[in-house]
């Protein structure tokens, strides 16, 4: 299954209590941190959550 690599690139202050969650949840802890993760349902919802937060990119 394909992986992906997110990567946080913007501070959290300022957002709900849902997308801090959800970047906890992935393992994201600060601005530069980067965490490669499955790629799958959940996953991807959880993205479209925080995708203004976040620089995503696919690895092979």
């Amino acid at each position: 299954m394909a992986k992906l690599k997110i990567t946080q690139v913007k501070s959290k202050n300022g957002t709900t209590q849902r997308q801090k969650d959800n970047l906890r949840s992935l393992g994201i802890r600060r601005i530069g941190h980067t965490v490669e993760v499955e790629k799958n349902p959940v996953t991807e919802g959880q993205l479209a959550k925080i995708r203004h937060l976040v620089v995503v990119e696919e690895v092979k």
